[in-house]
């Protein structure tokens, strides 16, 4: 009987990956940076493909600027509700402060974009690696209170080691913003040091969209 058990258990884990639909918003490895445009701030952070634990990632690093890549697609996040990358710091940004324009600087992020009918109705959600704010937490962007930071790391203790993230943005956007999402426009990454003028260093591995938790 447990052996039918684990037979049914293996078989209906395989039917759910099955009907999984995904879209690749990244493929580092054979596409390269190609439909990734540059949005600059302040000066330009240094992003590149490089080699990093046998795949190919994309490497950003930051001294005293803002600027981050950006890919235009079209998604319904109530259907592409699970959001998964991977990243890597070196270390948080020294001084940097979620709470304030002066300390408004993050070693890594990975955020989602909702359009508006007029530019200051755009919405985000940016999902940061955190300086202070505690892992779990989020707040209104130092900016804008249609943008929201959602610490998904926090603070040095897991800096230099991969870790791979899973966020459901349909039921994030419902507790930040209130209400159910339109459909995105686009997926951005962004390492900045402008406000603090310090430096930063991270990496990105490809980013997924996905019907099914993994």
């Amino acid at each position: 009987m447990r052996a039918i058990g684990v037979i049914i258990a293996i078989l209906t884990a395989y039917v759910s990956l099955a009907c999984a639909d995904e879209i690749q918003v990244s493929r580092f490895a054979t596409e390269g940076l190609a439909g990734w445009d540059t949005k600059s701030f302040k000066g330009t952070t240094d992003y590149r493909l490089v080699p990093e634990a046998g795949r190919t990632v994309v490497k950003a690093v930051s001294h005293d600027a803002a600027s981050g890549l950006i890919r235009k697609i079209s998604f319904q996040p109530s259907k592409y509700r699970y959001l998964r990358w991977s990243w890597k710091v070196s270390h948080t940004v020294k001084g940097g402060d979620e709470k304030i324009r002066a300390g408004d600087d993050y070693a890594a992020r990975v955020y989602v974009v909702f359009p508006g009918r007029f530019f200051w109705q755009i919405r985000a959600i940016n999902y940061i690696w955190a300086n202070k704010l505690a892992k779990g937490y989020f707040v209104p962007s130092a900016y804008s209170a249609n943008s929201k930071m959602v610490a998904v790391e926090s603070g040095n203790g897991r800096a230099g080691q991969w870790l791979t993230e899973e966020r459901d943005v349909y039921a994030d956007y419902r507790t930040l913003f209130g209400s159910d999402p339109p459909e995105a426009e686009a997926i951005a990454i962004m390492t900045d040091t402008d406000n603090t003028g310090g430096s930063a260093e991270a990496w990105y591995g490809d980013i997924t969209l996905s019907t099914e938790r993994k």
